[in-house]
């Protein structure tokens, strides 16, 4: 069973566009709560229904071990790349002020 948290961190990662993504820390700041361990926990546990591959480290890797699986929907969907990490400047990114979280999760 999904916890509440988990449902938050799965529902932002899902509105992640195709060729950009997030790190670890970017999804539990803007939620404001938990930190990256906590994120790569729900990710690690729930996260195979959903685009896993848009959360990535601080430094734009992948979690360890997934970078083979990682590229391939990197490279279909544009996102951009230094290597087989994915350029935090370039793909970054911050949802805008019109984002909604759940209401329906208490």
């Amino acid at each position: 069973m999904v916890t509440p948290y988990g449902e938050r961190v799965l529902d932002l990662v899902e509105r992640i566009p195709p060729g950009q993504v997030m790190s670890y820390g970017d999804v539990a700041e803007y939620l404001e709560e938990g930190g990256p361990r906590q994120v790569g926990t729900v990710m690690s546990t729930w996260g195979g229904a959903v685009p896993w591959w848009r959360v990535v480290h601080a430094d734009g890797t992948a979690a360890p071990g997934l970078v083979d699986r990682a590229l391939p929907h990197w490279r279909e969907e544009g996102t951009p790349l230094r290597g087989e990490r994915v350029d935090m400047r370039r793909a970054r990114w911050l949802p805008s002020g019109d984002f909604q979280e759940p209401t329906d999760l208490a």
